[in-house]
C-alpha cells in the first residue's frame, strides 16, 4: 500500500470526491485508510451511566485506498518505487522526484 499515515490525498471517488485531507490511520490489510474530517458517519451511542444521556457522534469512516490519490502541490500523483542503495523510496510517476 502507497499511502501512509500522515499523507496529504486528495478523494478521487466517492460522496466526498474533490477534498483534500490527512491520512490519520491506514489499514494495510483492508487496503484502507481514516481521512481527517472526510467520509464522516454518524453513530448512535447509548447512555453509559443511569442518570446520562445517550449522544450522536460524528466519526470518519475508512476509504478504499483505490479511492483516494497522493497530493503534490495541488494535483494528484500516481505513486511508484524506487531502489536506491538498500533503501526503497517512494516517487512521483509524474515528475520522478521522491515523495
Amino acid at each position: 500500500m502507497k499511502i501512509k499515515k500522515g499523507d496529504n490525498v486528495i478523494v478521487i471517488a466517492g460522496k466526498d470526491k474533490g477534498k483534500t485531507g490527512k491520512v490519520t490511520r491506514s489499514f494495510p490489510v483492508r487496503d484502507q485508510v481514516i481521512v481527517e474530517g472526510l467520509n464522516t458517519v454518524t453513530k448512535h451511542q447509548k447512555n453509559r451511566q443511569v442518570r446520562s444521556q445517550g449522544q450522536i457522534i460524528e466519526k470518519s469512516a475508512p476509504i478504499h485506498v483505490s479511492n483516494v490519490a497522493l497530493l503534490e502541490g495541488k494535483k494528484a500523483v500516481r505513486l511508484g518505487y524506487k531502489l536506491e542503495g538498500d533503501k526503497k523510496l517512494r516517487i512521483s510517476k509524474k515528475t520522478g522526484k521522491s515523495v
